[in-house]
């Protein structure tokens, strides 16, 4: 059976044009949060006095009031630190766990399924239903919302007073900091985020050290395939940058957008695949794709995509697990 994968990262890419398109066609300044009025910057950022408490730490009040600036431009004063926190994006999701800030998770969307104690967190909906009467019923005084999310719904929940903190995507590993910092200030984990920055950092560092001036293997990822059409990461995404980064060639570097097509692939023919578990057992089975010299020879390989499609913590471990397949034996 021919499957599609890749679905989260296909419908990021659609949903972030979309915002981009309706963001030019408009003229109307940007919405003024009821916490505070907002910053004409992209990026999230945050403010807050240096010597409030932090992870690992009683939780208290030396920290608050802060104020924040999220990636709309909007800031939103919080006066305590969160109790009741809902997710409404798997990176988001596993920002907080990772930042030992789980527990205050009441909800979640149904593609936020890591860590596993996730999973135990009520879901609220996806990316495009949310269940409004649930989202309420569970009283959080903060809601964090992935780029995935309409305005619509952003809307109604800023009409019922409900404090929401919109995280969008990023195509660096420095952008993904950023939001990690960020998380770290609204939740008082300073320290634990800063922990996490580094390692992630160090291993990045680790990296481009093992790759440096090894020759470059021709590499295709594979997001989608089959009877939906041919998906990879193109030139202007943040996972081609990360096989650029893992010492790779990607054979899709001078294209736009994520549709490829099968003819291509095959007339570029490259030395490396790089896809889930079903990718991998698609290729070596489907006409056409089988014939591949990667396929034929062996040189196709697994890889847990959320490891390069979810920007989180984990992000930096799939930017190891590309350099692994694409240079064996050159991390130390």
């Amino acid at each position: 059976m021919r499957r599609k994968i890749g679905l989260f990262t296909i419908a990021a890419f659609i949903t972030v044009l979309v915002i981009a398109f309706n963001a030019c066609a408009s003229n109307v300044p940007a919405e003024e949060s009821k916490q505070g009025k907002p910053d004409d910057t992209s990026a999230a950022t945050s403010h807050a006095p240096e010597n409030g408490e932090d992870a690992g730490q009683p939780a208290g009040n030396s920290n608050y009031p802060i104020a924040v600036t999220d990636s709309k431009g909007r800031t939103i004063r919080l006066e305590n630190e969160p109790e009741r926190i809902i997710s409404i994006g798997p990176d988001i999701t596993e920002i907080i766990f990772a930042l030992g800030k789980g527990d205050k998770l009441v909800g979640r969307s149904a593609f936020c399924d890591y860590p596993p104690e996730a999973l135990e967190i009520t879901a609220v909906g996806d990316f495009y239903e949310w269940n409004l009467e649930m989202i309420v019923s569970l009283e959080p005084d903060l809601i964090f919302v992935s780029a995935m999310n309409t305005e619509e719904n952003e809307k109604k929940l800023m009409d019922l007073g409900i404090n929401i903190i919109f995280i969008n995507k990023t195509e660096s590993f420095g952008g993904v900091y950023e939001t990690i910092g960020l998380i770290g200030k609204v939740l008082n984990s300073e320290t634990r985020s800063e922990e996490i920055i580094s390692r992630m950092k160090n291993d990045v560092e680790k990296a481009k050290k093992a790759v440096d001036g090894l020759d470059r293997p021709s590499v295709y990822y594979v997001v989608g395939f089959g009877e939906y059409g041919d998906y990879t990461a193109t030139g202007e995404t943040f996972i081609a940058k990360m096989l650029d980064m893992a010492g790779g060639a990607n054979i899709a570097a001078d294209i736009t957008g994520w549709s490829y097509s099968l003819e291509k692939l095959m007339e570029k023919d490259p030395d490396i695949i790089i896809g889930s578990e079903d990718a991998v057992k698609y290729f070596r089975e489907a006409s056409g794709y089988k014939e591949l010299s990667a396929v034929k020879e062996g040189r196709i390989y697994a890889i847990d995509p959320d490891l390069l499609e979810i920007q989180g913590p984990r992000l930096s471990d799939g930017l190891l697990e590309l350099v692994k397949i694409l240079h064996p034996g050159s991390l130390q």
